[in-house]
């Protein structure tokens, strides 16, 4: 019965990290570029009293043994980069990513980071940047006459200029994939860091090599999906309040036990 209240303990507090994991979810349903994560468990170690295959007899053997199971533990938090629904802006800056890839950007330490955010804005010096003024990179600039800015799907960026009927070419935006997306370290603003899990990123032109092509005027928006996140919650809390059970369940045959001499 004791260690029953230790693996019943188990379960309410992997349950505990469940719930964070969904409830960041939920609160970052309208996140631009968000990927919602998933909380992996696996069991623990088990007591083996009876140890299956062992001998019976001169002739025969136990065919499953005796384990008892010491409960769970969470043991990853993985990021799922599904794609998310599109949303028209209108915004000549705004940029989603059909497929797979990640904007690159420098952090103002000089380390790239990487975002599938792309709603992009243009600082004093008409680079254009993300929200926090973190700068894209390769760094492409709009001159100051610019009178409408044109993205290809390759990323190709080509700005029409005040008095000029013909458009000229900029800069391109390129594009980031890795081996392991889900190894990815995730820092918040949107960014993500290289890791050793997630590989080195491979840098290419949008829509070759597998990358995913850029439509301009859209944005991706989170891959949350609410119905989905109420019913993870609705289980959690339900396996929550089943292992919080079976301590008051532990405790009262304890209880017994100790009530037997009177």
């Amino acid at each position: 019965m004791i260690r029953s209240l230790w693996t019943a303990a188990s379960g309410m507090q992997a349950q505990t990290i469940n719930i964070d994991v969904v409830a960041n979810n939920l609160a970052n349903v309208n996140t631009t570029g968000f990927k919602k994560s998933r909380a992996d468990f696996q069991d623990l170690l088990y007591a083996t009293l009876r140890e299956p295959g062992s001998a019976s007899s001169s002739d025969t053997q136990v065919p499953t043994g005796i384990q008892i199971g010491q409960g769970t533990r969470p043991v990853a938090t993985q990021k799922i980069f599904s794609q998310g629904d599109y949303k028209y802006t209108q915004n000549e800056l705004d940029m989603a990513i059909e497929g797979d890839g990640f904007f690159k950007i420098m952090q103002p330490n000089g380390e790239e980071a990487y975002t599938r955010a792309g709603s992009f804005k243009i600082d004093s010096d008409g680079r254009i940047v993300t929200s926090d003024g973190y700068a894209m990179e390769p760094e492409i600039s709009i001159p100051i006459d610019t009178v409408a800015v044109s993205i290809g799907t390759d990323g190709t960026v080509s700005v029409q200029q005040a008095g000029n009927a013909e458009s000229s070419e900029i800069g391109r935006v390129d594009l980031a994939s890795f081996a392991n997306p889900a190894g990815l370290k995730s820092i918040g603003r949107n960014l993500y860091l290289t890791t050793s899990a997630s590989g080195d990123s491979i840098t290419g032109t949008p829509g070759e090599d597998g990358l995913g092509t850029i439509s301009q005027g859209y944005l991706e928006m989170s891959n949350v999906s609410v119905v989905d996140e109420m019913v993870n919650m609705i289980t959690a809390q339900r396996a929550y309040e089943i292992n919080s059970k079976a301590i008051q369940t532990a405790d009262e045959m304890l209880q017994m036990a100790n009530n037997l001499k009177r």
